[in-house]
């Protein structure tokens, strides 16, 4: 819980995701405190900043990245604010922990890489709660064990009860599939080098002009394939799930926990409804994480060479979407800056 000497963090961006980060610093994790929320809702910021003792209310990011009591920066805003977002507070060299995507194009997530380079160390983390699931980093030890052997194959599953209204196509790709792309580079660290995204007959719950389901494959450089089934208005809940295909087993993650039940001729158990719920725990671990590395004046996590790689796999992806066929993904040389 907050403390006179936590983290001071400016949340930039108060919709759902925002909103419910800031709860999770005020209520849930240690070692932070909000002291400043930055909307362009004037009257929704003011009233969340009400509610916390010694938090201000902004409606301009830069205001609020120079203020004194701001030692770090959480990002939730819409992807196309977050370049200026994150290039300012790059320049007040303060420690960020940016929602995905980092930008919504490569060529901005470029902008962003350059200028953390320039500073010349890391100061961004980008927000890919995959990878603080305890279920997903279970499978990474096990696949970083050589237990089961070589990964060959990966098989994700990914899928929600509906989606906005004012969902897109393109969106499916960007918003959605990029978790089981940035998830795939982690779990065999392996950039991704392809993708073909196949579009079958949609869903007659799908709105006008949207192709749901959509399958995506994707190549890595070292020969494994990776296929996603991306369903957006499944009808009966959320469901995320892996299943690696290794040289020795498999191994699967993600089926829904128990209880379950055996009743009247019928078994079966409860479906989570959405993703806040399903990785309410990973979010709590990411940030938690997060926090203690930045009052320790580290860096740790999904960095912006993770974001610019997602962000150029997103754009292969768009594109196979519209061409209908497989695009090769154009990534720089990564830096040794990165590691």
């Amino acid at each position: 819980m907050p403390s006179q000497n936590a983290l001071r963090v400016a949340v930039v961006g108060t919709g759902k995701m925002g909103a419910d980060h800031v709860r999770r610093l005020q209520q849930v994790i240690s070692g932070a405190r909000v002291t400043a929320v930055v909307d362009i809702d004037a009257e929704r910021v003011r009233g969340l900043a009400d509610g916390i003792d010694g938090c201000t209310a902004y409606t301009e990011p830069a205001a609020a990245l120079a203020a004194p009591d701001v030692d770090a920066v959480l990002i939730a805003s819409p992807g196309p604010a977050h370049e200026a977002a994150l290039i300012d507070a790059l320049a007040h060299d303060l420690p960020v922990l940016c929602e995905k995507p980092l930008t919504p194009d490569a060529a901005s997530a470029l902008r962003v890489l350059e200028a953390e380079q320039r500073l010349g160390h890391r100061r961004i983390q980008v927000g890919f709660m995959r990878r603080y699931d305890v279920e997903y980093a279970k499978l990474k030890r096990l696949l970083d064990s050589g237990e089961l052997g070589r990964a060959l194959l990966l098989h994700h599953r990914h899928r929600n009860l509906s989606m906005p209204e004012w969902f897109t196509n393109e969106m499916l790709i960007n918003d959605s599939v990029v978790h089981e792309m940035d998830v795939t580079r982690w779990l065999l660290d392996q950039e991704i080098t392809a993708i073909t995204v196949l579009k079958p007959a949609p869903t007659s719950h799908a709105p006008a002009g949207m192709n749901d389901p959509q399958f995506v494959l994707l190549e890595t450089e070292a020969g494994a394939l990776a296929d996603v089934e991306m369903f957006g208005h499944c009808g009966y809940g959320y469901q995320v799930t892996a299943e690696a295909v290794c040289e020795r087993g498999t191994a699967r993650i993600g089926d829904e926990p128990g209880p379950r039940v055996s009743v009247d001729g019928r078994w079966g158990g409860r479906i989570t409804p959405d993703y806040v719920e399903r990785f309410e725990d990973a979010y709590d671990r990411e940030v938690q994480a997060w926090v203690d590395a930045t009052r320790q004046g580290l860096v740790t996590g999904p960095s912006v060479w993770d974001g610019y790689a997602a962000a150029a796999v997103c754009e292969a992806g768009v594109r196979s979407q519209h061409e209908g066929r497989r695009v090769e993904v154009d990534l720089i040389e990564r830096p040794v800056f990165y590691g």
